[in-house]
């Protein structure tokens, strides 16, 4: 007799990581091309001799860190290994075979998977034409069953960002037994002053956890490090549900040395928005669709010349993260990784 699996893993969607091509430009998977910061490595360096003991597994200095910097109590704080492990154990924490899961589509693309692997319902709710989260739409989703919603701002991989004014509507309309997950893992590139901050929201909610991550602007993401400010209730259930020293030490001594880097962080941050800025505008001026964009990557809503297009760019050395039939998420990189992308796009034979 063989061994018995679920069978509905034959139906689970398998996550899609941004592809590396040996002499390529890699811009599909919204790393940092600059790296870990300075401090960060300096602090990677010296714990590696260290790597032969476990990490703390309640990661003590790194919660005691975040708390102080953003003002919170430690007992609001989780950390987890990266902010998609967090993902999936927050539904964990909330979820049952009987319970929903409310997400916008497209939208983080490990969103539909994690809730199908702990088994409860999930329910997309389509962007608008303008590739926003349609919040109207999201609140006539809810139901008696539904437990848990994510709304990502900025959106991957639109980009498009919530106001603060409409997400706080939105959130006075949504039940205070349903938990609302702001996954704001590219917060540290947004300029926009109406942006919402989700820490901030959490301190005035009860039914709001904001999650973040040091994958992105800090330059973390092969270290897997993130963390989800939320109420103690909320953290609680998350700490139990985490896999024990599932935060490696080097993660935990980068990520601590990153966050005291707040000088280096802002000029890095700042020179992403420019050239974010910039590639934005030259695209618009070749004729492209593309949304506004608050995070480190612009989307280009090809539809079915999206295929066509990622080979274009492949053929040009520049790795895109294409999605088959709707459109192309493209990682802002150096001034010189975007010049050859803008020749690539540039070059594509446009349809009138």
């Amino acid at each position: 007799m063989s061994v018995r699996t679920r069978a509905d893993l034959d139906q689970l969607p398998a996550y899609v990581a941004g592809r590396t091509v040996p002499g390529s430009i890699k811009l599909a998977s919204n790393e940092v091309s600059e790296g870990p910061l300075p401090s960060a490595v300096a602090a990677i360096n010296q714990a590696a001799s260290e790597v032969h003991r476990y990490p703390d597994m309640g990661v003590g200095r790194l919660t005691e860190a975040l708390a102080a910097h953003y003002r919170v109590e430690p007992e609001r704080i989780a950390v987890g290994c990266g902010s998609v492990a967090l993902c999936e154990q927050l539904v964990q924490a909330t979820c049952t075979a009987a319970d929903e899961v409310i997400f916008p589509w497209r939208s983080f693309e490990a969103y539909p998977i994690i809730t199908q692997v702990v088994g409860a319902k999930q329910v997309r709710v389509p962007l608008t034409g303008e590739h926003a989260l349609d919040l109207e739409a999201m609140l006539a989703a809810i139901t008696p069953a539904t437990r848990l919603m994510f709304v990502c701002t900025p959106n991957n991989p639109t980009g498009t960002l919530l106001r603060k004014a409409e997400l706080d509507a939105f959130l006075d309309r949504v039940p205070e037994d349903v938990l609302v997950v702001l996954d704001e893992a590219y917060f540290e590139f947004v300029s926009d002053p109406d942006a919402p901050d989700g820490v901030e929201i959490t301190r005035e909610r009860g039914n709001v956890a904001s999650m973040r991550t040091f994958s992105k602007a800090y330059g973390l993401a092969g270290l897997r490090v993130g963390y989800a400010i939320a109420p103690p209730e909320v953290a609680a259930a998350l700490r139990k549900v985490i896999i024990p020293f599932s935060v490696n030490a080097l993660a935990q001594v980068a990520a601590i040395a990153s966050l005291e880097a707040q000088d280096e962080l802002r000029k890095r941050c700042a020179s992403v928005v420019a050239e974010r800025e910039r590639v934005h505008r030259e695209l618009l001026a070749l004729g492209y669709d593309v949304p506004e964009t608050q995070a480190n990557f612009v989307w280009l809503p090809l539809g079915e010349r999206t295929a066509d297009f990622n080979e274009h760019c492949l053929q040009n050395r520049v790795v895109v993260r294409a999605f088959a039939g709707e459109g192309a998420r493209v990682t802002i990189g150096q001034p010189e990784e975007n010049d050859t992308f803008l020749a690539a796009a540039k070059s594509f034979p446009r349809v009138d």
